[in-house]
């Protein structure tokens, strides 16, 4: 893969805030995900996952999967930021926290170092920090929280702060054919037909319940089986429907987002299981039948 996206997104490359937002919380989900696969597998990082299931000492029905590395590029922050504000800043600060170990990696980069765009909470999380030419010492010290970056000359000269030193480094100049040669040769290269596929991420502030929006005509053909299958072990889990009834993660996800839909699950709740709705297959079975009458 070259690119990741989120499903049914037509781009991979994302313009519109709204979509940037999904997308971090869509990463923030694969997060914990990839959390509980190191978990279940009981190694530290990926490279130890990655080697584990390439010996095949991993069941891929218990949910485990080959885990590429992902980086998430920011070409300027400061204006999303402007526009979306704490909804970007808590995600980016859990994925610079927690993801590195998970094979996560964010590249943020933005022409306006000032304590608005670059918080606290950012800066903190962020252990390489490159600095071109700015105009004062304390542009400088937003980004290195040290002078320097000041004194540059321009041209590609920047400062590399990694812990406490700082490396003076030459960038070169990458002019429009030069991409275009890199892309050729990237794209050359054997891949994947299609993106990555992020989890899917439901705004739980959009407006309107789940069941307004939920299409009995547009619900999986597994979607009465993995009903029965939730209620029956009274566990709303993708895992469980990927598992039980050999499926790929993103149909399973899909299919439970149909059953929270239809109100059989509850809404996603983390890293816990979500909240099932129905206590019985009696009451369940009568539902489903009403579900067929309307349709």
């Amino acid at each position: 893969h070259f690119l990741a996206k989120l499903p049914d997104d037509g781009d991979a490359i994302i313009t519109d805030t709204k979509k940037v937002i999904n997308t971090l919380n869509s990463l923030c989900i694969e997060m914990d995900q990839r959390y509980d696969l190191l978990k279940n597998a009981q190694v530290r990082n990926l490279k130890e996952y990655n080697a584990k299931f390439i010996n095949r000492r991993l069941n891929p029905e218990e949910g485990h999967r080959f885990l590429p590395y992902i980086v998430l590029i920011v070409d300027e922050f400061a204006d999303l930021m402007m526009t979306a504000g704490k909804e970007v800043e808590t995600p980016i600060a859990r994925l610079a926290q927690l993801a590195r170990a998970v094979g996560i990696h964010l590249v943020i980069a933005t022409q306006r170092p000032s304590v608005n765009i670059i918080t606290g909470t950012i800066k903190a999380n962020f252990p390489a920090r490159l600095a071109f030419r700015v105009l004062s010492k304390v542009d400088s010290r937003t980004i290195l929280d040290t002078g320097g970056a000041d004194q540059l000359i321009g041209r590609g000269d920047m400062l590399l702060a990694t812990g406490s030193d700082l490396i003076r480094i030459q960038c070169a100049f990458v002019d429009t054919p030069e991409v275009e040669q890199i892309s050729d040769y990237i794209g050359a290269q054997r891949g994947y037909p299609s993106a990555f596929m992020l989890p899917e991420y439901v705004d739980e502030n959009g407006d309107g319940s789940g069941s307004v929006d939920f299409d009995p005509k547009d619900r999986d053909q597994l979607f009465e089986e993995a009903a029965r299958l939730i209620v029956m072990h009274q566990q709303g889990s993708t895992s469980l429907i990927q598992r039980k009834l050999k499926l790929g993660y993103n149909r399973a996800g899909r299919i439970i987002d149909q059953l929270e839909a239809a109100g059989i699950v509850g809404p996603f709740e983390g890293s816990k299981a979500r909240e099932v709705l129905y206590p019985d297959e009696y009451s369940l079975e009568q539902f489903l039948e009403t579900l067929r009458k309307d349709n």
